[in-house]
């Protein structure tokens, strides 16, 4: 039997907030609202078709880079190119690239472009197949954000607004996101750090 306190329940979306002239915690509770959206396994399928539109964006642009010289030999040449003129876009009057990002491109990122190569296009295979499947879908849709986030500072639009917005949803509803796929018996089986499951306990706090 599940437990129904990974997805439903509203103990871990509670809020304590500590008053500085007491020493009172007062709880406050979810919203109706908020709590439906991501916590009611009503609107799971909703959750499903988001995920598997997410998922599959990021497996096709995967495979792409895969089958497209961005492994191997000629691993670290696209990407680099992508760098050179992310970087590129930091000048001018009006930068699309602020200097900061820029300077962690060039200093950081161009340095090791074969190892970024490879981590990027593994990466968006793992969060597309992690979406597609339903398994850590929280953590899928962190991963697959913290790319957007990267591509968009490099000045790079497309579709990553979209999928960023949707990543973000997805993790807020991270209890019933993958409700319709393996996060149905991984997080029963796994638990949480906060609340431990079938075969997996937190450890106790020391003493």
């Amino acid at each position: 039997m599940h437990n129904p306190a990974l997805y439903t329940g509203c103990t871990g979306a509670m809020m304590e907030v500590m008053f500085n002239n007491s020493s009172e915690v007062t709880s406050i509770p979810e919203p109706p609202l908020s709590r439906f959206l991501f916590a009611d396994t009503r609107l799971a399928w909703l959750w499903l078709l988001l995920r598997v539109y997410v998922g599959y964006q990021w497996i096709t642009a995967g495979w792409e880079k895969a089958t497209g010289g961005w492994l191997g030999e000629k691993a670290g040449t696209a990407i680099g190119g992508f760098f050179s003129g992310a970087i590129a876009k930091a000048t001018g009057a009006h930068p699309a690239v602020a200097s900061w990002y820029a300077y962690f491109l060039n200093n950081v990122a161009a340095p090791h472009a074969v190892l970024f190569s490879y981590l990027i296009t593994f990466g968006e295979l793992a969060v597309g197949l992690g979406l597609i499947l339903g398994a850590f879908t929280g953590i899928a849709a962190f991963f697959g954000a913290l790319m957007n986030f990267n591509f968009i500072f490099a000045g790079s639009i497309s579709s990553n607004p979209l999928l960023l917005f949707i990543e973000l949803l997805l993790i807020l509803a991270w209890r019933i996101g993958g409700w319709y796929g393996l996060d149905h018996f991984l997080l029963p089986l796994l638990g949480t750090p906060w609340q431990g499951g079938k075969i997996v306990q937190p450890k106790p706090p020391v003493s």
